[in-house]
């Protein structure tokens, strides 16, 4: 009988997932995680059946039916099955609602990150408004409508699936995406106090979403960014008609395809001050600090799905006399990818932990700092490495991994997304250096100090120099070029990474010496010294010509 290669078969991501299970044994509380224990069960169970569903399927997209058959405009979009089944799951499980649960206390956000982590890559990138909802969410809590606020805020965070509700954040316009000084959406105040918009918005994601919020400039208000005041949509009129909304078309994008992202314009569109008509873009930077953690755990959560199934194909494809898991070379590049895996599951869980802390009450001044400088760096370096990651599965699977029926090259298109979505690489490694302008570098390397003295002796000397150099240098290049701004901006994705790498490694180095004080487990510390011995320091002065 001809030879049929079997398929790789993707494990339990809960049960099965040794990083996921041993930093909650380290760090979650004992009675909290046997609460959430339904949760991340049901959720990876669903990721199973989810991936079992997709590769005896044919990949379905939304579809947008502009005109009736009376021609009529109804603007009507139809989802995909995975979107129709995402708010029940993610009102059930609390994706959104466990980030702001008090009674989490400061363990709230990674409760909701380990879910999200678990849910991703099986969401067809409904993920996507659930981060954007999270960021709503969180930039209301300080509105001055407070009516709004508390109306809104309700129906995101609610764990009934009759009255969640998702939202989106419409900024970009033809004008550009990072830079929205230039937005030419304006709010006019109508006779009875309310304000209307009208406009053009390029990029809106879920455009499905019930709610959404939207900068435009009110007029009579200055050009350039401060001009931009932030308003609150409600999508729908109480009929179910469109609120002044028209969908030109859905993007036609390389991945996030079942995601339906739309080109609308807006006219005459019913709108509600969050604040200030004012000042709009400040506003929203609480959603850029959530949404851009989030797309550091979809990026985890990508990678874990990638490299359960290489490691299932590498034991069951046999190749000159051997299955790939006992060929040296691939075994040396399976353990280089698992490496950096967990050294970026360790820095995007110990933000997590921080922003928990801060919005508990339970941080300090320290904690706030570095959640702060941690952020972009997260968002930016691990973003990175999903792709890389994606990109190395698709070549460990051969000539299969290239087809797009095995479902592979799906994970390195969605995968793509993240260096991109709520700032790119570039305006992450900015963000950074602002931060680092008003905070200084001593947090981060204060941190370094603090978790390095926590791993004790479990780690080897080499590899707590390596550490200890990589973040001597980024500070001392950081003094170097202090006053020559362009320097640093030509320096700071190069500084970005190089601190991100160097955290990451702090922090895996003190999980290894938990793991194996408490465990006798070595796999942490071994892939630390992996990671290490492939460098951290990613700082390299180039001289004029």
């Amino acid at each position: 009988m001809t030879f049929v290669q079997s398929a790789p078969q993707l494990g339990n991501p809960y049960r099965e997932d040794r990083v996921l299970q041993a930093w909650l044994a380290r760090v979650l509380p004992e009675a909290q995680r046997r609460a959430a224990e339904a949760d991340f069960e049901a959720l990876a169970e669903y990721a199973q059946h989810a991936y079992t569903r997709q590769t005896a399927t044919t990949p379905g997209e939304p579809t947008l039916t502009q005109w009736d058959v009376w021609g009529q405009r109804i603007d009507r979009i139809e989802l995909t099955e995975t979107w129709r089944e995402g708010p029940a799951l993610a009102a059930k499980h609390g994706l959104v609602a466990d980030g702001h649960d008090r009674t989490l206390g400061e363990f709230a956000r990674v409760q909701q990150f380990a879910k999200v982590y678990l849910y991703h890559a099986a969401s067809a990138f409904y993920s996507c408004p659930l981060a954007m909802s999270d960021g709503v969410a969180t930039a209301l809590r300080d509105a001055t409508n407070t009516a709004l606020r508390d109306r809104v805020r309700g129906h995101l965070l609610s764990r009934d699936p009759a009255t969640f509700w998702i939202s989106g954040q419409w900024m970009t316009e033809n004008a550009g995406g990072s830079d929205v000084a230039h937005s030419e959406t304006t709010a006019r105040k109508a006779a009875d106090g309310s304000w209307r918009l009208h406009g053009r918005k390029w990029f809106t994601s879920a455009i499905n979403a019930e709610f959404a919020l939207a900068l435009a400039r009110p007029e009579g208000n200055p050009e350039g960014a401060d001009g931009l005041a932030l308003f609150g949509v409600e999508t729908r009129n109480a009929d179910g008609s469109w609120n002044g909304i028209t969908i030109d078309r859905l993007k036609d994008k390389l991945g996030t395809r079942e995601l339906p992202t739309a080109e609308i314009h807006l006219h005459d569109t019913r709108a509600e001050l969050i604040g200030d008509a004012a000042h709009g873009v400040r506003a929203i930077t609480p959603v850029l600090q959530v949404t851009r953690l989030w797309n550091a755990f979809g990026s985890l959560s990508t990678m874990q799905r990638c490299l359960m199934l290489v490691r299932d194909y590498a034991r069951r494809r046999k190749a000159f006399g051997k299955t790939l898991i006992e060929q040296p070379l691939f075994a040396d590049s399976l353990a280089g990818w698992e490496a950096g895996f967990e050294a970026a599951f360790h820095l995007a869980m110990e933000v997590a932990l921080l922003l928990g802390r801060v919005e508990s009450g339970k941080g300090d001044a320290g904690d706030a700092a570095l959640q702060r400088l941690l952020t972009p760096l997260a968002k930016l370096w691990i973003c990175r490495l999903g792709v890389r990651i994606a990109s190395e599965t698709i070549e460990a699977l051969g000539g299969i991994g290239y087809l797009e029926d095995s479902g592979i090259p799906l994970l390195l298109r969605d995968a793509q997304v993240f260096p991109i979505w709520e700032g790119a690489s570039n305006v992450q490694a900015l963000d950074f250096l602002r931060a680092l302008d008003k905070l200084g570098v001593d947090p981060l390397v204060n941190a370094v100090d603090g978790w390095l003295e926590e791993a004790d002796d479990a780690v080897v000397d080499a590899d707590a120099e390596a550490i200890h150099a990589a973040i001597r240098h980024a500070d001392t290049w950081l003094r170097d070029h202090a006053r020559d701004a362009d320097a640093l901006q030509a320096g700071s994705l190069r500084l970005g990474n190089t601190s991100a790498r160097t955290l990451a490694a702090a922090l895996l180095a003190r999980h290894a010496a938990w793991a194996q004080r408490e465990r006798h487990d070595a796999q942490s510390a071994a892939a630390l010294r992996r990671f290490c011995a492939h460098g951290l320091d990613r700082i390299i002065d180039f001289s004029p010509a």
